[in-house]
């Protein structure tokens, strides 16, 4: 029981830590957008994603703001906004929305 609080504990501050922070490490990035570190290493060695490099090049940084932006870029519509994407071109015969 006691082990567990301890745990759980550690597992508050490193969120806490987290959230404070502006400029995250492989590892916290990989918290934060629930990707596995080896994926996230994919990422970057593709420049698929933004990140920055330490002064010699051994420690790999994200921006957490650039890292949020990214995971939210690929917006699904909803249904609803669909629908009225499609009334739109059917009266106007333009495509509506963005």
């Amino acid at each position: 029981m006691e082990n567990q609080i301890l745990n759980e504990l550690q597992e508050l501050k490193k969120l806490t830590v987290l959230s404070a922070k502006q400029a995250l490490t492989m590892s916290e990035a990989a918290i934060l957008t629930g990707l596995s570190k080896s994926h996230l290493y994919k990422k970057v060695m593709l420049k698929e994603i933004p990140y920055y490099k330490s002064d010699g090049g051994k420690i790999t940084y994200f921006d957490k703001s650039e890292l949020t932006a990214w995971c939210l870029k690929h917006r699904v519509k909803t249904n609803a906004e669909i629908e009225a994407e499609a009334a739109t071109y059917v009266v106007t015969g333009k495509k509506g929305g963005a």
